[in-house]
């Protein structure tokens, strides 16, 4: 059973920081792209930063240059650092990994989420 726990949200204030972390029971190779998506509350659930399978990262506009993805392979954990929040960062965040083998099938998994509240 694959499983990704993540942990670090919380109650922030306008201009802090938080750094979220996503532990995997597997090895996280460069294909399973792993990411963070958020969803805020009636809204679609959107994706926040991405390590594809090269190595590149790609962010959402909104959060360039203050969100930062990274990945410790010794650990089989993944990070978003998250810098300078806003009160419109307000959301459940989840990791996710894709196109993870186990036995004959290949699938997608997601974390269970942890809720980053930025207060103004």
């Amino acid at each position: 059973q694959v499983q990704l726990v993540e942990s670090g949200g919380g109650l922030v204030q306008a201009g802090g920081s938080l750094r979220l972390s996503c532990a995997a029971s597997i090895r996280i190779l460069s294909s399973n792209a792993p990411a963070w998506y958020r969803q805020a509350p009636g809204k679609q659930r959107e994706l926040v930063a991405r390590i594809t399978d090269d190595g590149s990262t790609n962010y959402a506009d909104s959060v360039k240059g203050r969100f930062t993805i990274s990945r410790d392979n010794a650990k089989n954990t993944m990070y978003l650092q998250m810098n300078s929040l806003k009160p419109e960062d307000t959301a459940g965040y989840y990791c996710n990994l894709v196109n993870v083998a186990v036995g004959a099938r290949i699938r997608d998994y997601w974390g269970q989420g942890t809720q980053v509240t930025v207060s103004s």
